[in-house]
């Protein structure tokens, strides 16, 4: 992988590549947060035991990820396939309306509120403790199994399990919201980090601008550190409030347009290499 990488023209993308791999390897040498904020596409098109490994190597320190996230993951650990045809169901009203994906994860949100503790971790425990065939698989699991923060945020009526009468606004809102604050609690350590956006074109981006807001206004130093833009387009809000504006004081903010299927691969195993068989510091599983 080094030898191609290193046949690449040193210009443009190909440089970003590079220097985003460096950016990623030396953080996590360091032991900085390597912080991946995403959507639930790149769950979608297989990206989950990619992210693993990352998480079971040390090299990723938190996910963030939007609430439709924890529906493809733990339908992944479920039945080991995620997503319908939303054409196939608008029309007669049974798109999202699937009782058992509703159920497990209102009731696991539920029972976290009464816990006080965030939605990503209620989740996480329910598929780690749980009966799910697959859960090797979700990125919840591995979350809860190997004591890395997952956060969840949550637009409430954006996600199929808000359509349902077992969910709880309240128990969502309580969670989310306990999770933005753990977010907020590594992003306050991220100088000498990394924070990656992951096809995330609104809602991670402005979570993450408030987190990086809390952080500073606490009195932290968040200035010399890496932001990176993943997406197969360029949008508003992540090119604004990932990699421009956290940046503008110090650090380097950089995009790297493409599918994620093919641009996350190929970034892991640049990574991967870089770190060295052996080397990495591997979690106990």
């Amino acid at each position: 992988m080094a030898s191609f990488l290193g046949s690449l023209p040193d210009i443009l993308a190909a440089r970003t590549l590079k220097t985003v791999v460096a950016d990623i390897v030396r953080a996590s040498r360091t032991g900085r947060p390597v912080i991946v904020g995403m959507g639930a596409h790149p769950i979608k098109v297989g990206l989950n035991p990619i992210l693993i490994d990352l998480m079971k190597r040390g090299v990723i320190s938190c996910l963030a990820m939007n609430g439709a996230g924890i529906i493809h993951d733990l339908e992944l650990a479920l039945v080991g396939k995620t997503s319908e045809e939303v054409e196939a169901g608008i029309d007669t009203g049974s798109f999202g309306m699937a009782r058992d994906t509703a159920e497990l994860l209102n009731g696991a949100i539920a029972h976290g509120a009464k816990q006080g503790i965030g939605l990503g971790q209620a989740v996480g425990d329910l598929i780690c403790h749980g009966a799910f065939p697959h859960k090797t698989m979700s990125l919840l699991a591995t979350g809860s199994r190997l004591g890395i923060p997952i956060t969840v945020h949550v637009a409430i009526g954006t996600d199929i399990i808000h359509m349902h009468p077992s969910a709880d606004g309240a128990a969502i809102g309580a969670t989310s919201l306990e999770d933005f604050k753990r977010l907020t609690s590594v992003v306050a350590h991220l100088d000498g980090g990394v924070y990656l956006n992951l096809g995330s074109a609104v809602l991670m981006p402005e979570v993450f601008l408030k987190a990086l807001t809390i952080a500073r206004n606490l009195g932290h130093r968040v200035v010399d550190f890496t932001t990176v833009n993943m997406d197969f387009l360029q949008q508003y809000r992540p090119i604004t409030n990932v990699v421009r504006r956290p940046t503008q004081a110090g650090g380097h903010g950089y995009t790297l347009t493409g599918h994620h299927e093919i641009m996350f691969p190929l970034l892991a195993a640049g990574v991967i290499e870089a770190l060295g068989k052996g080397k990495t510091k591997r979690i106990q599983t």
